[in-house]
């Protein structure tokens, strides 16, 4: 099972979820999707605008 590490990677940069929706075009609602379990449910596109948003890579995102 995939555990998110967007939360963590928020926190840690001092990105807010305003923030990341005006970097990204998405919606707070598949930020907050992203940032739980759901987060094996997203495309890549959206886990790609998330990773670049915040600086890091698609595979930061997420951990087994």
């Amino acid at each position: 099972m995939l555990k998110s590490n967007i939360k963590k990677i928020m926190i840690a940069k001092g990105v807010t979820y305003k923030e990341l929706e005006e970097k990204t075009g998405l919606s707070s609602q598949t930020i907050t999707r992203a940032r739980s379990h759901l987060i094996s449910e997203c495309r890549m596109s959206t886990l790609w605008s998330i990773a670049h948003a915040l600086g890091v890579s698609v595979k930061d995102l997420f951990s087994e």
